[in-house]
């Protein structure tokens, strides 16, 4: 069994072609079909956070929003990008989320990616120290959030409070139990998922990587996995973690699905630059006939290694296509390959 979940960028624009053409759009659309996923059997609703852009940014609103319209699906985000958070109040606004949901959040968190503004978290009142990086300041964050979650007070209470406090130090409320042990990282590279697996944080791990092994790109991430594992139980941890893996895969059953995608499949991994310093591997798409896809994901040995996997959604073909587009993959692949 593997749990199978969708992913959305939460786009929006004026294009004539996209059926979702505000932030309003986005939102409640995103609802909708974490409502209609959940109908149809699927295991989660996750979302990617971008600054600065026409698509999701702040999730906990809409996560808390999912939260109380669903009952059974894992609710996440993959990724926040920490360099933009202050981490307490995220612990308070994860908390109240994952409370809503009923203890149903699975929050994927990292560095970031490249944006669309130069050093965006600047604009948000966040500066890397002298002589660190923003990804030293990203992970900084992550250690005071990953500290507090676990709700141990630390904050000197007042001695003349306006409501009565309970004895000792204080935390952030409201306190969600569990929560620390649903936070992921998302990792870009195998020295970045060992990183992971020390702090105990799950692994969640995309469609690019920022090496060029020389190997395929599902080789690449199956190792990058193998080594997570190794790293974890190396760390001694005591629960079994967690690895999600994303992939955009459409099974050709009808006109749409053709029109759509049965024109260009990307077949290939491609090797490209995510900036003028950062060269990265794409992991190939996969849209073909449901019998074509059943053979060409058995070879997917990063998928094979994951317990989650995420299906990335065009969300701005709509809540009743990508329902349609999930559902395919739910009745008519997962089975065949022993995910249901």
């Amino acid at each position: 069994m593997k749990k199978i979940g969708f992913l959305s960028f939460g786009h929006w624009s004026a294009s004539p072609y996209s059926q979702v053409r505000s932030g309003s759009d986005a939102l409640i659309q995103s609802i909708e079909l974490a409502e209609a996923v959940e109908d149809l059997g699927a295991d989660g609703a996750y979302f990617r956070v971008h600054h600065f852009a026409q698509q999701l940014a702040s999730p906990f609103p809409l996560l808390a929003a999912i939260g109380a319209r669903t009952k059974r699906i894992e609710i996440g985000t993959a990724v926040i990008d920490m360099r933009y958070e202050n981490p307490l109040y995220m612990v308070e606004d994860a908390g109240a989320a994952d409370l809503i949901a009923g203890g149903r959040l699975q929050l994927g968190i990292s560095r970031g990616s490249p944006e669309q503004v130069i050093d965006g978290f600047r604009y948000f009142g966040f500066a890397p120290a002298d002589g660190q990086t923003d990804a030293d300041m990203a992970r900084q964050h992550t250690e005071v959030f990953l500290q507090a979650l676990p709700g141990v007070g630390f904050a000197e209470p007042n001695p003349s409070p306006m409501f009565p406090n309970p004895p000792g130090l204080l935390r952030p409320e409201p306190h969600s139990p569990g929560l620390r042990e649903r936070i992921w990282w998302g990792a870009g590279s195998r020295p970045t998922a060992e990183w992971a697996a020390q702090q105990g944080l799950n692994l969640m791990s995309s469609t690019l990587m920022t090496e060029d092994a020389g190997m395929p790109f599902h080789e690449l991430q199956a190792d990058q996995i193998r080594l997570f594992r190794e790293a974890w139980a190396a760390a001694g941890h005591q629960r079994e973690p967690r690895v999600s893996v994303s992939r955009s895969i459409f099974a050709l059953v009808d006109d749409r699905d053709r029109a759509y995608f049965g024109r260009g499949n990307q077949a290939t991994d491609q090797v490209g630059y995510l900036d003028a310093q950062t060269k990265a591997i794409f992991g190939r798409s996969y849209a073909a006939e449901p019998d074509v896809l059943v053979k060409e994901l058995a070879g997917d040995t990063a998928i094979q290694a994951a317990d989650t996997l995420l299906l990335t959604v065009p969300n701005q073909l709509g809540v009743e296509y990508n329902a349609h587009a999930v559902e395919s993959i739910l009745r008519l692949v997962a089975p065949e390959l022993g995910w249901r």
